[in-house]
Order: structure tokens, then C-alpha cells, then sequence
């Protein structure tokens, strides 16, 4: 039998469904990605702490849950809003369907809502708080609980998604090593600098710079993550002083954007994000165009760029020509705002991984390969 359950925006939009998952009331702000697979890794993405997923694909869960492919150890998604929410799954290798799924991991979901009629409301009106219920329907209630829900801009939530305590990944030997500052960080960004031969050491958010120093790295890596950029001190001055030692550096999505404010550009919150498998991208430096995943809530100012001296864009949006990367005129110091690690997603930037052992190849004075 199934349980009604209702959506209700911080606007007062209502939209009733049924509930699945686990029973009860869940908050956050409210976004969409727009991929058609990859459900689990969106689920399990640290960068979706806090945040209602809305799921437009029709069908959500219909291949399981395969442990392998989550990017954290655990759902970081506050709860899940979709169409068709699918006990029965295909793939012989999943170990659990996405009921079982939601209910060990004690999150909530609603089922049964027009998607494609939701996806248009937050397109048009813009990012905003909601509440899924299925304990409670009285639209009065919810209301009072949403008007506690914080804004996302203003929240620094890296801290509470990031590792405890640091650990390795990689050959002990390798050559490279790399210092990751873990702000939220996907287990195939790690891997697919592992696959690159690379040592890679990931330390929890507050680090500081001279405690990463103490394990003599090559490079350095700012991770993605949730929360509002701005707000993250800690973060922005390890940047400045990595920076400021001439180190090499690569940031990815929450990681560019705090290059960019180590740099004094500011960013800013976005109407509705950038979240999906499919978002076109050129590199102005080559001239090409990639195929992005993204998930992004906040962006970088681009009228704050073209005032620089010090920083150049390197990639840009074809859709709204917001800034996808950026990189130092006078430091090994590169970023992008989208995903190359691709998971989930296409491959085609896989390249800024090689792109960031050649920098620190280049600043050790050694031959590509060396």
C-alpha cells in the first residue's frame, strides 16, 4: 500500500505523491540534475549535502545499487524527489534495490510528482527550500518547519562531510604524490589520479597548509564539496598560501571557486545551478569543446575576471557562458568548475588529470614519464 507523501516549496508550492524510502520529514534546498544514469553516484556525490534531488528521468533505481560505484560512504543527498521510484532492478551484479538502499540509509523520498512540471517552476523561479513529508501532510505544519531550514548561501558544510582523519590511495612508491584537501571529495577523482600513478594523501578540510607541507607532496589538489564558498576562511587561506610557496595546484568545482577567491574574485549564488551529465563546455586555450557532469549551486564572477591581472578563464559554459575554469598567469595553478573524474558522465575531460602530473612534472624539471 502505498503512503501519501507531499513536496512543499519555500514559495508554497504543493505537489502530493507518495512516500518511499524511509518514513519521515526531510529539508534542504531543492535542485535537479538532468542526468538519465549515474542515479547512485548523484546520490553518494559529498556536493549534494543538504540539498532535495530531483530526479528527471522517469525511472529511478531501475538497474539496483552496486556498492562500487558509490563516491562516498554513504548517500549524501538530503532526500530524493522523482517520478517512478523502481524496487525492481535488473543488473544481476547490484547487491540491493533502491528501497532497501534508502531504508538501511534512513532517507527519505517522494514518488508519483511531475517532474518536468517541478524541473520548470525552479527554472523559472530559482533555487529555494523545500520539505518532503510522508509523516505528516498538514500544509500548515510543514510550513512552519521550512521557515527554520537555513539559506545554502551563508553555509559552510565541507567540514561535516569530510574525512576524520587522513589516509593514502595509490602505490606507496609511486613517484608523484599528491596532497588532496578532502572538502568532499568523490572517490573517482582520487582514483583516477591513482590511475595516473600517482600517491595521492587525502587530509581532512581544516588542514593547514604546513601540516600538508610535513608529507613533502608534489601537487596539490582542492576537492569539491558542498556549501557556500564564500564563507570558507579556512579553506581560502590554505589556497593563498600554497600559492604563496609556489606549489603546483589543481581545484575541481568547490575547488575552483576557492582559486578564484584566493585570488580576490568573488563568486556569487546561482539562480538554479548547473547540475547534469550533458553540459557543453569550450576550451578556449585549444579551441575544443567537451561534453561536461556537473553540480554546482554557486558560481565565479566573470566581470571580477576580466579585471585580473593575475588570473585568465580557460574554459566557458556554451550554454550561459558562465566560467568553467580558470588557471594563474604566474603559477602552476589551474581549475575547472565542472567534473573530469566523470562519475557519473562522459570522459571526454579526462585530459586535466594528465594535464596536472605534467605541471608538477614541469615543476620538478623532469620529462613527461619521468
Amino acid at each position: 500500500m502505498k503512503i501519501p507523501a507531499v513536496l512543499l516549496l519555500e514559495d508554497g508550492t504543493l505537489y502530493h505523491g507518495f512516500g518511499c524510502g524511509a518514513s519521515g520529514i526531510t529539508t534542504g534546498e531543492i535542485c535537479f540534475n538532468t542526468g538519465m544514469t549515474g542515479y547512485q553516484e548523484i546520490f553518494t556525490d559529498p556536493s549534494y549535502y543538504g540539498q532535495l534531488l530531483v530526479a528527471t528521468h522517469v525511472h529511478i533505481g531501475n538497474y539496483g545499487i552496486y556498492e562500487a560505484e558509490s563516491q562516498s560512504a554513504s548517500i549524501k543527498i538530503a532526500g530524493l524527489v522523482c517520478k517512478s521510484f523502481n524496487p525492481f532492478y535488473s543488473r544481476k551484479i547490484a547487491g540491493s534495490s533502491i528501497q532497501e538502499y534508502f531504508i538501511r540509509e534512513n532517507k527519505v523520498a517522494i514518488e508519483g510528482i511531475d517532474t518536468r512540471s517541478l524541473v520548470r517552476h525552479i527554472r523559472s523561479r530559482g533555487a529555494m527550500n523545500a520539505i518532503i513529508s510522508s509523516e505528516i501532510t498538514d500544509t500548515d505544519t510543514l510550513k512552519k518547519i521550512l521557515l527554520e531550514v537555513p539559506s545554502m548561501a551563508g553555509l559552510e558544510l565541507s567540514s561535516l562531510v569530510s574525512t576524520k582523519e587522513s589516509y593514502e590511495s595509490g602505490d606507496p612508491n609511486a613517484v608523484w604524490k599528491v596532497a588532496a584537501l578532502d572538502l568532499g571529495i568523490k572517490r573517482n577523482i582520487v582514483d583516477c589520479m591513482v590511475a595516473r600513478g600517482m600517491l595521492v594523501k587525502v587530509f581532512p578540510a581544516k588542514t593547514t597548509y604546513r601540516e600538508m607541507k610535513e608529507w613533502s607532496a608534489d601537487g596539490y589538489f582542492i576537492s569539491n564539496g558542498p556549501g557556500d564558498p564564500a564563507v570558507m576562511d579556512y579553506a581560502i587561506e590554505t589556497v593563498k598560501q600554497i600559492l604563496e610557496d609556489n606549489q603546483p595546484l589543481f581545484g575541481i568545482c568547490l575547488g575552483h571557486q576557492l582559486l578564484a577567491l584566493a585570488n580576490d574574485i568573488p563568486t556569487f549564488k546561482m539562480h538554479h545551478g548547473h547540475r547534469g551529465l550533458n553540459h557543453p563546455v569550450k576550451n578556449i586555450i585549444s579551441g575544443r569543446c567537451e561534453i561536461t557532469s556537473q553540480n554546482h549551486g554557486f558560481g565565479v564572477d566573470p566581470e571580477a575576471i576580466k579585471q585580473s591581472a593575475k588570473v585568465e578563464v580557460t574554459h566557458i559554459n556554451l550554454n550561459d557562458r558562465s566560467i568553467e575554469g580558470l588557471r594563474l598567469k604566474d603559477k602552476r595553478a589551474f581549475s575547472v568548475q565542472y567534473h573530469p573524474e566523470s562519475a557519473p558522465g562522459p570522459h571526454d575531460s579526462r585530459y586535466l588529470f594528465d594535464d596536472f602530473l605534467l605541471m608538477m612534472q614541469e615543476a620538478k624539471g623532469v620529462g613527461v614519464g619521468g
